[in-house]
């Protein structure tokens, strides 16, 4: 099987607001603190319902947390 072809800006995103970690975007997202590992590796492609919980934990719309194929260029 490919590399997992959706990505994310999570590691960044969390250091982005206060340095949150792993833990506290887990407990909002309510899910533990290694599926936000995994996501973070690029391990785990999240469900859509999960990817809509972290987007909101960071007041954010979906495609400003996750992309599709190819790291846009910021």
């Amino acid at each position: 099987m490919g590399k997992n072809l959706v990505g994310n800006h999570i590691r960044k995103l969390r250091f982005n607001h206060d340095e949150m970690t792993q833990q506290q975007l887990a407990d909002k997202a309510g899910v533990t603190r290694q599926t936000i590992v995994a996501l973070e590796k690029g391990n785990y492609s999240p469900s859509l319902e999960l990817a809509f919980r972290i987007a909101h934990a960071f007041n954010l719309p979906l495609e400003e947390v996750f992309f599709y194929g190819e790291e846009p260029k910021l």
